[in-house]
């Protein structure tokens, strides 16, 4: 069955909303879950070690699977394991254990780390065969359930709707969705044929020898844990860092998923003007400044704000980088499978390294790690420049 590329499109668009909805109804929940587990910084640094160790089970599985079976298969059985851990999420905290809440956050990981290694070979595929930057947009998606996820989140935070009830109604509407939009997907992209086997895997070493696109997977290593340490700590830096209360640490990060979502709907077309390096170079500073003053400056609304700034600088470093690995040689499924599993260490030594450091010297304190890595980002965008991008005009005698 041939499926419109329209059709196409807004199929993934909504596969791209479904996670960032479930993460930002744990985010704004995680307060609550805190309070019901009773656990310390540190403890909650162990918890959410249960989903850095899921996504990176998801992250490196996805790229065999994707290769064998195609990238619809995987993108399925990654949504419904983000829906199957957002429920278990909500089980574990209902009873105050910590270790079911780190395992619904594995399943949440393992489904979220695959399924969107996979929906990103899907996206990068529409992409080119629409012929202009449309990844940002998928992403924007991501970022606009999160917002919609924030909003919800803060609205039932402040009414102290039960969490074991939040988070189930969140993954039955999910497992609801990815039935209405999964079979707009076509079942090929991303599969490898058997006889070409040999010489994919001899090619496989140069993938991982390509200067280049480590550069670029660097890029993503350090906006992805902007993005990522949002996720995970904002409302708490918040709330124990800036001492605002939970309802309020919830709106702070509602703004931030805002800000991320606006910088992708919009950036797309930057990207098609100045290209991928400048867009890119411009978020890591954005995105430092904004960190920088949520560290440095002890001030509540200078702090609020600053994470509207922390999630423009945040929100094209992830989509945008990981268009330019696809398009950074041949292969494009393994170089974007490549590049998203060097991104997504992020997510695995993001949560639990902050958890400690935050035990011993302040949250704040220790968002000073993610503000070197975004600094040092911006030195390395210059790898994401193609062939085909503006560059700056030289003078010339004519």
């Amino acid at each position: 069955m041939t499926v419109d590329l329209a059709v196409r499109r807004t199929a993934v668009f909504a596969l791209f909303f479904l996670p960032g909805l479930t993460i930002a109804s744990w985010v704004t929940r995680t307060p609550d879950v805190r309070d019901l587990v009773g656990a310390s910084t540190a403890q909650m640094g162990l918890i959410l070690f249960g989903l850095s160790v899921g996504s990176m089970v998801g992250i490196l599985c996805s790229g065999p699977l994707v290769a064998r079976w195609g990238a619809r298969p995987v993108i399925v059985v990654g949504t419904v394991a983000v829906a199957a851990g957002a429920a278990v999420t909500g089980i574990g905290a209902a009873a105050g254990a910590g270790p079911v809440v780190a395992l619904g956050l594995a399943l949440f990981g393992f489904g979220m780390g695959g399924g969107e290694v996979a929906l990103n070979v899907e996206g990068a595929e529409v992409e080119r065969l629409l012929g202009r930057s449309t990844m940002p947009a998928m992403h924007g998606f991501f970022s606009l359930g999160t917002v919609v996820g924030a909003l919800a989140g803060m609205l039932l935070t402040a009414i102290s709707f039960p969490v074991l009830a939040h988070l189930t109604i969140v993954a039955a509407l999910v497992v609801a969705v990815l039935a209405l939009v999964i079979r707009n997907i076509p079942s090929n992209v991303g599969r490898r044929a058997d006889a070409g086997a040999t010489a994919t895997r001899a090619r496989r070493p140069q993938v991982w020898k390509d200067t280049r696109l480590l550069l670029i997977g660097c890029v993503i290593l350090a906006l992805a844990m902007a993005e990522g340490t949002a996720n995970d700590w904002l409302p708490l830096v918040m709330v124990d860092g800036h001492g605002l209360d939970a309802a309020l640490g919830s709106a702070v990060y509602a703004a931030f998923a805002a800000a991320m979502t606006a910088g992708r709907f919009i950036g797309g077309r930057f990207v098609d003007r100045y290209g991928r390096a400048a867009v890119l170079c411009a978020s890591a500073l954005v995105g430092a400044i904004g960190l920088a003053l949520v560290i440095f400056v002890d001030h509540q609304a200078v702090a609020a704000s600053a994470a509207i700034l922390w999630g423009l600088g945040a929100s094209l470093g992830f989509p945008v980088a990981l268009s330019a690995a696809g398009d950074s040689g041949e292969d494009s499924a393994a170089r974007v499978a490549l590049a998203a599993t060097v991104g997504y260490v992020a997510f695995l030594v993001g949560p639990p390294a902050l958890g400690f450091l935050g035990e011993h010297y302040g949250l704040r304190n220790a968002l000073i790690l993610v503000l070197v890595l975004v600094v040092a980002a911006a030195f390395a965008t210059p790898a994401a420049r193609s062939a085909a991008e503006p560059r700056p005009k030289e003078p010339t005698g004519v």
